[in-house]
């Protein structure tokens, strides 16, 4: 069942248009008003959060660096992978692989569409 808004009593004042309100009425806006002002300083914090995550995903992306050619193949489908050329002797990933993988992760979130 829909919550029906309740209509104040309009009232003239000193030859001005106005509203009057109940007590009740009045502490429900007041209310109402505390908590749109709360979620707007979550809202404030959030978007300061985002621009702060934005800046380091920026940054890491530049020290990342563009991918070698060497290192990485197309491949149809998510993206790239990695060929047989980027691990080393001991099975791991070496260094310019491992900064292919974090650009491509960055470059695949980054153009995500939410």
């Amino acid at each position: 069942m829909a919550r029906q808004r309740p209509e104040p009593s309009h009232i003239t004042l000193g030859g001005r248009e106005a509203v009057a309100l109940t007590v009740e009425e009045y502490a429900q806006l007041v209310a109402s008003r505390r908590q749109i002002g709360g979620q707007s300083a979550r809202v404030r914090v959030l978007a300061q959060q985002v621009k702060r995550t934005e800046r380091l995903l920026d940054e890491l992306e530049a020290l990342v660096g563009v991918p070698t050619a060497f290192c990485r193949t197309p491949d149809e489908g998510a993206g790239r992978r990695a060929t047989a050329d980027c691990h080393g002797t001991t099975g791991g990933m070496d260094t310019d692989c491992l900064r292919c993988a974090i650009a491509a992760l960055l470059r695949r979130h980054r153009d995500a569409t939410p």
